[in-house]
């Protein structure tokens, strides 16, 4: 007789292959229209969380439903960060690995780069260093600076040696930099010489650090520290001297180490310190990499905060397939010369920024006369619909309008990416349209080691964020207080719950926090509301604790309204606030400077800064009229003014 586990695994199979074997009769049943191929197939499957309860609410990844992925399927012998990375030293050790267009003097010229092996050479040099200053197995270093070849170095090393990496970032503000560093007792920073004069104004309030690393910095030009503070200060061209000479054996991390903590802003009290493995993050890329393929030909531009885990993952994905990486000059008012310099194949951004290229085209469409307009609406349409179909859309609309646009971003992008926050299924379509190649957006979190799932190709479908990280499982639990089951037709709905190898060890040194996020089974409650969609894609519609009652008892939830309203060209930014005393919302609205700027030229409007054009009560009538716009768009009505 079968046992329990070899029943249940037997309904599973039994499941799947009935799913299955459906889609493919719909699929023959369909062949002559792609769209309806589209809605009918399955990205995920829905297995029972516990047989005996009957309930089948767990959804896999189609790709990998009966195993949750844990390793790379081409090399399954790549366990940690240090094995990912010594596997692309070996494989692409001449191929260009880090690029910069920052030269030795500060000025900006042609990108120049370094290869895998000279980055696996110099990644040894830095670790052996900081264990030539006495720093032990399982120490945390900060990385207090944005985006640049160093940055990578140094997490490399971290890896090699069996450090702990702690990124700092501008953000927070000094006080929340002081606390990290305080909390996660971190005992070396590397910064360069705009963030060390943060650190020096409460040096004496880090007892831990006991050496701090200066990229870019020149040894004549530091300061001498009081041999009282016990802090050593280096230059990086130093530490990577004393490096090379005294060269150490590698102490490579098992899975089960702790690779890096990234502290969460959250929105209240103080930063929280997501603890995450090598074994948490190998296996969300791993999972990942099941939908996305690069290739060493491919150019990424690097620009997005590697503090944060979605650049963090992206560059693990990028050493993983042998990816150059080009980093932008470190401004982002800069970054389309980057782009133009740099001409990258892949693009990873976040709505923001593609929410401003969206607005850039189209006032720049409707600025260009009636001719051009009608000329791109005939181009735009004609190639949504052929894509939309299924079909090759003619190669003419791109000469005649959209290889001018494509120029914009350097004219090779074949893959854009979009994570952070949701995307608009108009701009996404906009994109893909646009520029002709696989957009992907994708939902995840830190705490769960980037992705949870992402769209999957082919799947011209707007509006969702796709199918299971094949790391990973997801539920949706209900919140009856909002009305939400998973019994809801047409569609469940509920919180998004994960659980699998991707989930993180724990806040550091909160216990009791980490405890209210995740269940007793193992699950994650993400605080998103979610429905499932057919064929198994999961879509965001709420937020769980980011709701509020109104003093007529409606329920608002301010993050819809804030997506509606930043899809205005004049807005930056958009908070929106209320409470149950009052029976409308306030909004605080930041503007787009530029756009404004251009605005008030359009408008012969004389102005000596953004401040006081911004009092200005043509200014405000216009933003004000440009978002009741947008805002009847989305039925939400704006019914009195503002300041800006």
């Amino acid at each position: 007789m079968d046992s329990p586990a070899q029943r249940r695994l037997k309904s599973i199979q039994n499941h799947i292959l009935t799913s299955i074997s459906a889609d493919q009769s719909d699929f023959q049943a369909n062949l002559t229209s792609s769209s309806q191929f589209v809605h009918r197939q399955q990205y995920s499957v829905c297995l029972p969380e516990k047989l005996q309860t009957g309930k089948w609410n767990v959804y896999r990844s189609a790709r990998s439903p009966m195993k949750i992925v844990t390793r790379f399927h081409d090399h399954p012998e790549i366990e940690t960060l240090h094995d990912n990375f010594v596997h692309a030293v070996k494989t692409f050790g001449d191929y260009k690995y880090l690029g910069t267009r920052v030269q030795a003097d500060g000025m900006i010229g042609d990108y120049t780069w370094m290869t895998y092996g000279e980055a696996g050479a110099a990644r040894e040099a830095i670790g052996s260093a900081l264990r030539f200053h006495g720093l032990q197995k399982g120490a945390c270093i900060g990385l207090y600076f944005i985006n640049r070849p160093e940055w990578l170095i140094v997490d490399h090393a971290c890896t090699a040696y069996s450090y702990i990496s702690v990124p700092l970032y501008d953000t927070l503000g000094p006080d929340a930099v002081k606390f990290v560093v305080n909390h996660a007792d971190v005992q070396a920073i590397f910064c360069v010489p705009e963030t060390l004069n943060t650190l020096l104004s409460f040096i004496s309030e880090i007892p831990s650090v006991r050496l701090i690393v200066v990229v870019g910095g020149v040894d004549e030009h530091l300061p001498s520290l009081p041999l009282a503070s016990g802090v050593k200060l280096r230059s990086y061209t130093k530490l990577f001297s004393e490096g090379c000479s005294s060269l150490q054996p590698f102490i490579p991390p098992k899975p089960e180490d702790v690779a890096t903590i990234c502290y969460t802003s959250g929105t209240t009290g103080t930063p929280k310190g997501v603890v995450l493995t090598h074994n948490n993050l190998i296996s969300s890329v791993a999972g990942f990499c099941m939908a996305i393929k690069f290739n060493p030909a491919d150019i990424y531009i690097s620009y997005l905060p590697l503090a944060h885990i979605y650049e963090r993952s992206n560059q693990i994905m990028s050493v993983y397939y042998g990816v150059a990486v080009g980093f932008y000059q470190g401004d982002n008012l800069k970054l389309l010369d980057d782009l133009s310099a740099l001409r990258p194949t892949v693009f990873c951004s976040v709505p923001r920024l593609y929410n401003r290229i969206y607005d850039g085209i189209i006032n720049a469409v409707k600025s260009s006369g009636v001719l051009k307009e009608r000329l791109f609406r005939a181009a735009y349409n004609s190639k949504k619909q052929a894509l939309m179909s299924g079909r090759n859309p003619s190669p003419m609309w791109d000469r005649l309008v959209f290889n001018k646009i494509k120029e914009k971003l350097g004219g090779r992008v074949r893959f854009m990416g979009s994570g952070a926050s949701p995307l608009s299924p108009d701009v996404m379509d906009f994109l893909r349209v646009c520029f002709g190649c696989q957009v992907l957006e994708g939902y995840g979190m830190t705490e769960t080691s980037c992705v949870i799932s992402s769209v999957d190709q082919g799947d011209n479908l707007s509006g969702h964020v796709g199918s299971p990280n094949p790391a990973c499982e997801i539920k949706l639990v209900d919140v009856p207080e909002m009305n939400y089951t998973s019994e809801d037709q047409p569609h469940p709905r509920g919180e998004i719950c994960v659980r699998g190898p991707t989930i993180f060890q724990g806040y550091y040194k909160a216990e009791v926090q980490m405890r209210e996020v995740i269940d007793d089974d193992g699950w994650l409650h993400t605080g998103d509301i979610g429905l499932w969609l057919p064929g198994g894609r999961l879509k965001i519609i709420d937020r769980k604790k980011n709701i509020f009652k109104l003093a007529q008892g409606e329920y608002i939830a301010p993050e819809k309204v804030e997506n509606v309203y930043t899809k205005c060209r004049f807005v930056s930014q958009c908070f929106i606030y209320g409470d149950s005393f009052n029976s409308s919302l306030v909004a605080v609205v930041a503007v787009e400077p530029d756009v404004l700027r251009d605005w008030a030229v359009s408008e012969g409007i004389k102005y000596d800064d953004l401040g006081q054009l911004c009092n200005d009560p043509r200014a405000r009538a216009a933003v004000l009229a440009d978002m009741d716009l947008v805002g009847k768009e989305a039925q939400v009505t704006i019914l009195d003014n503002y300041a800006l």
